[in-house]
């Protein structure tokens, strides 16, 4: 490990191709945050640390005029400062950080300088948003949990499931101090619930806010919406039914409520809609549906709701007007945003733009025109190496001809008709999609390093992935390994069909569902020389049984393993391992609680019984997604090492 860090000093014009070391160069970048008046933006870039003892990512907050100039970094230091936002004057900045030892709220000017503490918060800080008026911060947080130390101490540390769930409760405290230089804090909601996202009315004397039963994950689509009279603390219940309500925004004359609304079965596939609530009287209208009903919302422009989600391989920006139809306004020529972050004035918007040949970076725009304009500088000195092109490409499934959409990388210096490798890497979800992110970032799957080896890499997004409209998406229900399989078999057979991929050396890899099909592929076919699942489900029945959201199994296969235990064994991969003989290596992280970990001990000690040449690493500290950079930068290597090992150069 420590040879290949030592890399990444290597001056960058010595690189004579893409590599795992020059991808963990490229910055993550956040979408800038506009300031009330729109002159400035706010973002923050991440980098990783990887100086001896040290494997972390490191973020900080820039700002910028909204033109893109007078750029300036605003934070320094050891510690990662993030979720930055404008003061209500657009005259300073706040933000969290733990650089007191604990995460807490700091303001700082806009023309930099020393940072100043608002809050002293020894529990678990989560999220916050300035008033309107600009007097107050509401903050989610959780009290200290008091006497764990000493439990600790005496070996009483045990805890019972589902007892005293962590919930956050919602907090103010005083922008400025008082007389005696403090800012008390009050609590301003609490219950037997734990509260989530919540938003300011334009008054400023009431929050609406998301509630659910604990944090835990399963209960995440059991979230109700109140609200508070923030001087009173009376509660009332605005949106409370069996479905999932959250994404609270008013309206900027504080006559509605948007909000999203799951459909009332609460599966996490099934479709949402926007749903716009009269204040005054609390009844509720259902808006239009939104082109792949999973619509997040980024706030209102004036009179109507502006949200983004979904389409292909892209993100697409949208607004829903109170009366009428939803209207595009916005979708890149190439690539894709993700998050939308607006200005409570409606009147700027921000995205961090990417394309696949071309790194992200922040962008802002207006909202009468949208011209985004680029603000930041995070990856424009990167070495400006080949990274293979991605294009789009289309083709019919074996199952039942429907047509499916992936992202095909090439070689770099591709020469037409030249058979070369093909790696078909699955997405996880399984309602995930591959979009036209940057080949070239770090994580798990080094594409652009793929592409300077001279391998092919196929991304499809099989039935079942997001982006494509809910009978898309729901259409591997109790159909796991089947429908899915056969589109990502013949996408295999498509790049085969255009004379790009050699059919004697493919390699398929995948993490978490995109695991699970991996896994499946080697119990169903021996047609690739290799296999990497990473986080990978292979038995169905413990899966449902040890890890933390066991409702999505029941969402998928339409109830419990006990209610059809048949399904859940024929749709396990180690229900078909037998057959398998195809060189597999195996990630997972050790505290990972999506997918524990003895999925993949169990999809190893099977290999290995079979005599499959079969290589297993654990990485300890590692949830479902590696994120130690040391980490990052290993699994990359591996991925390269396995198939270089089993296809060649």
């Amino acid at each position: 490990m420590s040879g290949r860090i030592v890399l990444l000093l290597i001056p960058a014009a010595l690189y004579a191709q893409w590599t795992p070391e020059l991808s963990m160069k490229v910055k993550t970048v956040t979408a800038p945050v506009p300031s009330p008046d729109g002159r400035l933006a706010v973002w923050t870039e991440t980098g990783p640390v990887m100086d001896g003892e040290k494997s972390e990512p490191l973020t900080h907050v820039f700002l910028a005029h909204s033109d893109g100039s007078g750029r300036l970094q605003l934070t320094r230091g050891e510690k990662s400062a993030d979720a930055p936002a404008f003061a209500a004057d657009s005259a300073s900045v706040f933000f969290a950080s733990e650089r007191s030892g604990k995460r807490n709220l700091y303001r700082i000017a806009v023309d930099g300088g020393e940072a100043e503490r608002i809050t002293d918060w020894s529990g678990t800080l989560g999220t916050y948003a300035v008033s309107p008026n600009g007097k107050w911060i509401a903050f989610t947080a959780r009290e200290p949990d008091t006497g764990d130390d000493r439990a600790k101490r005496e070996k009483l540390d045990f805890r019972v499931l589902d007892e005293n769930p962590r919930n956050q409760s919602l907090w103010m405290v005083p922008v400025e101090p008082n007389v005696e230089g403090k800012r008390p804090v009050r609590k301003v909601a609490a219950g037997t619930y734990h509260i989530g996202a919540f938003d300011w009315s334009p008054d400023s004397r009431r929050i609406a806010y998301e509630a659910r039963p604990t944090p835990d994950a399963d209960d995440g689509r059991k979230s109700d919406i109140y609200e508070v009279e923030v001087e009173t603390g009376s509660v009332r219940p605005l949106a409370a039914t069996p479905a999932g309500e959250g994404e609270p925004k008013y309206s900027p004359d504080g006559r509605y409520l948007a909000y999203v609304r799951s459909d009332p079965s609460a599966k996490r596939i099934e479709s949402s809609r926007i749903v716009l609530l009269t204040l005054a009287d609390t009844k509720t209208r259902e808006l239009p549906a939104s082109p792949d009903e999973s619509p997040t919302l980024a706030g209102w422009a004036a009179d109507r709701i502006i949200f983004s989600e979904g389409r292909g391989t892209r993100n697409a920006l949208y607004a829903m007007p109170v009366d009428g139809e939803p209207a595009a306004l916005f979708q890149p020529a190439r690539g894709t945003f993700a998050a939308v972050a607006l200005n409570r004035a409606g009147t700027h918007a921000g995205m961090a733009m990417q394309s696949s040949g071309e790194p992200v970076e922040a962008y802002v725009t207006e909202m009468t025109a949208i011209q985004p304009v680029r603000v930041s500088a995070a990856n424009v000195d990167l070495p400006k190496q080949p990274v293979g092109e991605t294009k789009t490409i289309r083709w019919k499934s074996s199952k039942d001809g429907r047509e499916i959409e992936g992202l095909l990388t090439l070689p770099v210096n591709y020469r037409q008709g030249k058979k070369v490798p093909l790696i078909l890497n699955i997405h996880g979800g399984p309602a995930g999609a591959f979009t036209e992110t940057f080949i070239g970032a770090s994580g798990p799957y080094p594409i652009a390093s793929f592409a300077a080896r001279g391998w092919a890499v196929l991304r499809a997004n099989p039935r079942g992935s997001a982006n494509y409209g809910v009978p898309f998406r729901s259409a591997n229900v109790d159909d796991w390994g089947v429908g899915d399989y056969a589109d990502l078999m013949s996408g295999v057979d498509e790049v085969i069909r255009m004379g790009v991929a050699d059919p004697n050396r493919l390699a398929v890899m995948g993490w978490s569902y995109g695991g699970y099909m991996t896994n499946w592929v080697v119990s169903q076919t021996n047609r690739f020389k290799c296999a990497a699942t990473g986080a990978g489900l292979s038995d169905l029945i413990s899966m449902w049984g040890t890890n933390d959201i066991p409702s999505t199994l029941d969402d998928y296969f339409e109830g419990t393993w006990y209610e059809q235990s048949a399904r859940y064994i024929a749709m396990s991969p180690l229900a078909h391992i037998g057959a398998a003989k195809t060189p597999t290596l195996i990630l997972h992280g050790e505290a990972d609680i999506r997918v524990p970990t003895s999925q993949g001990y169990e999809m190893y000690h099977a290999l290995k019984r079979l005599g499959v040449p079969t290589e297993m690493v654990v990485y300890p500290r590692t949830p479902h997604g590696p994120r130690e950079p040391k980490f990052v930068l290993d699994i990359m290597h591996r991925h390269i090492d396995w198939v270089a090992k089993y296809l060649g150069e």
